[in-house]
């Protein structure tokens, strides 16, 4: 099986499991329901990031719609990308890489550009697969959902901190995906072996 087709085979197998655990989430859990996985430490916590990476957010709808564009412009070049470092012999473990991108930006898009016309909310109750009423937005304007967090620990600020002192802190915070872990993985693998994978 030639690199390129195996970078398919990773991406279709992320999407997959990408976008069946989103699936499970939205038509199982409430907007803020959680499951311990191991103790406090990984816990499924379901929430829905309306915006950019840490829930930033582009105002209105036409900064939701003008960030989903971005991202299907993102990745037809990432598309690009991959199918050009392949065709040119680059170093395999590069193309497995950008196709991790490649499959993450997919699987957000997909929430982005279709949950809000195929599910309705999820504020106070399990949301429905293809509503009779219709979903909870159009097209391009639905939600990222996140449902990963790792609370590893917990504790306060010291008194003296700038700014946070005695504030209670919390690491790991952000709650994301198996999409946003794949993309995660593979630009921090492509920065950990930037000299073998660009030699020139």
């Amino acid at each position: 099986m030639s690199v390129l087709k195996k970078s398919f085979l990773i991406i279709f197998i992320i999407l997959l499991v990408d976008q069946l655990s989103k699936f499970y989430i939205k038509t199982h859990m409430m907007l803020g329901d959680e499951i311990p996985v191991l103790g406090n430490w990984f816990i499924i916590h379901f929430v829905e990031n309306n915006g950019m990476a840490f829930g930033m957010q582009l105002a209105g709808k036409f900064g939701k719609a003008f960030l989903s564009i971005f991202r299907i412009v993102a990745v037809i070049g990432i598309g690009w990308y991959m199918v050009n470092l392949s065709r040119k012999g680059a170093p395999k473990g590069l193309v497995y890489c950008v196709g991790l991108v490649l499959a993450g930006a997919l699987g957000n898009i997909i929430d982005s550009a279709f949950y809000g016309m195929i599910f309705d909310h999820s504020y106070g109750q399990i949301a429905t697969f293809l509503p009779e009423a219709g979903g909870y937005s159009s097209f391009l304007h639905g939600k990222v959902v996140d449902m990963l967090y790792f609370p590893l620990i917990e504790g306060r600020y010291p008194e003296w901190f700038p700014y946070v002192g005695g504030n209670p802190f919390i690491f790991f915070r952000p709650v994301f995906n198996i999409a946003d872990s794949s993309i995660t993985i593979g630009i921090f693998i492509i920065l950990f072996f930037q000299k073998r994978f660009f030699k020139e």
